[in-house]
């Protein structure tokens, strides 16, 4: 059984343990791993989205109840990150939510796809595709909304929103689900070599995303974050997925191969989207930062515990 579970993690987090080695040597420089990135998700992995979601069954994978199951669980590792971020640790309103956001977001593309494809096979990821079509926009309102409502030096909120609602929708990823669903519900044709170079570019996401992300890690540190670091990582990784687990079992009844891809998804650790939105408003950078690395090396070891814990 732990054979079977390394083998289904361990390449994940070699490839980003290589991007890491990379960039600490120096054999990478910054310039390049951020091109890396950059491509990576505004090419590759929008195209890996729009073939997911364009040969998605959506009358399926669409349910309800799994949706409950995940955003109901992850509203409330949010909203409990946030309340021990103003309780224990003192933050301010605003800080206390760029905190929590980390608990919120988890990295359910380029973590999530990899790992839950490998424990659960290619079938699975439908249940992946279904929660991220709504992911970004999801956790994005719920933020915008906590935040502009407990900082007390606002902008109109219809402004803050209209940016934030622009910069969603001229994401790549996001433009690359929009197509897929239209070409979905269309039924429309493609031509046969534009679907190809599509594929071909969509085969690259998984190790250029992951090998750049390890690059990328190399740049937090701990520092003095580390018990709130710790805080959202515990939510991130135990909480939201044990709550999606509880939900989608106990209330939801959700079939057994859709909760595993579900709570699977859930365990990820929260993806660099919890730095950008802490960025964005300037509060709380150096506990999402510190986040992102303690979350990510520690769910080597979370997720193995999953897996297991799933059968």
């Amino acid at each position: 059984m732990i054979a079977a579970i390394l083998d289904i993690i361990a390449p994940v987090f070699l490839l980003i343990a290589a991007g890491a080695a990379v960039a600490k040597l120096g054999w990478l420089s910054e310039v390049a791993i951020d091109g890396m990135m950059s491509f990576a998700l505004k090419f590759a992995a929008p195209s890996l989205l729009f073939l997911s979601v364009s040969r998605l069954d959506i009358s399926t994978a669409f349910q309800w109840p799994l949706m409950a199951s995940f955003y109901i669980a992850a509203a409330s590792s949010f909203f409990l990150a946030l309340l021990l971020a103003r309780l224990l640790f003192k933050r301010s309103p605003g800080e206390a939510v760029a905190v929590a956001f980390g608990a919120l977001f988890s990295n359910a593309l380029i973590l999530g796809f990899p790992i839950s494809e490998r424990a659960y096979g290619a079938e699975s990821l439908a249940t992946n595709v279904a929660i991220i079509s709504i992911h970004a926009p999801f956790c994005y309102l719920l933020g915008i909304t906590a935040i502009e409502l407990s900082r007390a030096d606002k902008q109109a909120f219809h402004r803050t929103l209209r940016t934030i609602l622009a910069m969603m929708f001229r994401n790549p990823l996001m433009i690359g689900i929009g197509l897929g669903f239209m070409v979905n519900l269309s039924s429309l044709p493609l031509p046969a070599p534009a679907l190809s170079a599509v594929e071909m570019l969509a085969r690259t996401t998984l190790p250029v995303a992951l090998f750049g992300i390890g690059g990328v890690l190399t740049r937090y540190s701990l520092g003095a974050s580390l018990p709130q670091a710790g805080m959202v990582s515990t939510l991130s990784l135990l909480f939201h997925p044990f709550m999606v687990y509880l939900l989608a079992t106990r209330v939801f009844s959700l079939e057994p191969q859709v909760m595993k891809s579900a709570v699977l998804t859930a365990a990820m650790a929260p993806g660099a989207n919890a730095f950008l939105f802490a960025s964005i408003y300037n509060r709380g950078k150096g506990v999402a930062a510190s986040a992102i690395l303690l979350a990510t090396s520690a769910s080597v070891f979370t997720l193995a515990g999953w897996i297991w814990f799933l059968g």
